[in-house]
């Protein structure tokens, strides 16, 4: 008889957890992201809309332009019609995560909760 396994697909981050993942004072501006056409989270019942690839819903970025995951995300987007540019991350964008810094954390996709 074969054992089972148990596959996690999307981790619940709360906001004081989502803490532990981004970098405290990190500054982003001049790393790069990739922006998207608009589109909303896909949680239930969640408003927000992103123009960027998120993960609970923090910009994600990367430090090298040729980043093979951030081109893999990018051709990701791109499959699935986001019209994706990868552009340098600017902190008027919004809040970020490494990308690196979210895969360490278990890859947290949503649960940042607003006040």
């Amino acid at each position: 008889m074969d054992r089972g396994q148990i596959v996690l697909e999307h981790a619940v981050v709360e906001a004081e957890d989502a803490e532990l993942w981004q970098e405290d004072g990190a500054d982003h501006d001049g790393w790069f992201c990739v922006r998207t056409d608009p589109f909303p989270c896909p949680a239930s019942g969640c408003t927000f809309v992103a123009e960027f690839m998120t993960a609970a819903h923090l910009i994600l970025v990367w430090q090298e332009l040729d980043d093979p995951n951030l081109l893999r995300h990018a051709a990701r987007a791109r499959d699935v019609g986001r019209n994706p540019r990868v552009t340098g991350y600017r902190s008027e964008y919004g809040p970020s995560a490494s990308y690196y810094a979210w895969i360490a954390a278990g890859r947290p996709v949503h649960g940042v909760k607003t006040a």
